[in-house]
């Protein structure tokens, strides 16, 4: 990105999300209304609420911008990176499930892409109280103490997290059987429901490394750059360039990187009968 970007734009992704907090905690716990977008896939009203507020936002401060967000999408198609300049990519609850059976391992999720790149990234763990932000080049904080991936150098010693998509039910096999080959090779393996946390904590240097295979954009921007900005490596899963359009992600402190992506191949490899 040549163009110097708008301190307002890191702001408003602030604001945003921690708004976004508020409302979820403010409803945490209480009866809630929760539909199904499919047998697995749960969507609350306070996510509907919270999505519904940040429209509004971006329409009043920047109303060339477009907004893909989890629960209205854009109108284009998502995976078309060319539908604005300027897309803010915004999940209003990442880890619904969790917060629907009031688990509280839920966040809000928010970049700003421009021509199809994250610029600027907020995750708000309203939980903990922790905001995770980068902007692009600048680095990666948590509540503004620069955030740094972790040094583990090899898989044995590795802590991983993962996440399993809605469509697991139809679709086990291959799922397991990676997640049999790496839990065979790391140290431990987690699975907390939020993929942006998962993201926001290998930055931090909580998790070494993180896969999943079916991810939406709102899943992955910002964490994505916010990992990125923190020294890790993000690709998808064959270990081709990351864009937040892509299904897969692999996130990990760069050490370890390259021995997970082997892995992975050899266990798509054993899958395909090659």
């Amino acid at each position: 990105m040549a163009d110097p970007l708008s301190p307002l734009f890191l702001s408003t992704a602030i604001e945003a999300v921690l708004r976004a907090g508020e409302v979820q905690m403010a409803h945490l716990g209480r009866e809630i209304r929760v539909a199904k977008k499919s047998a697995i896939d749960l969507v609350t009203e306070i996510d509907v609420e919270i999505e519904r507020q940040f429209r509004v936002m971006i329409a009043d401060r920047f109303p060339d911008h477009v907004v893909l967000g989890e629960e209205f999408g854009t109108g284009p198609d998502p995976a078309d990176v060319s539908a604005g300049r300027y897309t803010w990519v915004f999940d209003p609850i990442d880890g619904t499930t969790n917060y629907a059976h009031g688990l509280p391992i839920f966040c809000s999720s928010l970049a700003l892409e421009i021509d199809g790149e994250a610029v600027v990234g907020a995750i708000y763990d309203p939980n903990r109280r922790e905001l995770f932000t980068a902007e692009r080049g600048q680095g990666a904080r948590m509540n503004g103490v620069p955030l740094r991936v972790s040094r583990t150098a090899a898989l044995i010693d590795s802590l991983l997290v993962t996440g399993f998509h809605y469509d697991i039910h139809k679709n086990r096999a291959d799922l397991i059987e990676l997640f049999s080959a790496l839990l065979g090779r790391a140290r431990a393996v987690r699975r907390l429901g939020s993929a942006a946390i998962d993201l926001c904590y290998v930055a931090a240097g909580r998790f070494d490394g993180f896969w999943e295979k079916q991810l939406h954009p709102w899943d992955v921007a910002a964490g994505a750059l916010i990992v990125t900005e923190a020294g890790g490596t993000v690709t998808t899963m064959d270990g081709s360039a990351h864009q937040s359009r892509k299904a897969s992600v692999l996130a990990t402190n760069g050490l370890i990187h390259q021995e997970m992506l082997d892995k992975i191949r050899e266990v798509s490899k054993s899958s395909a009968g090659g």
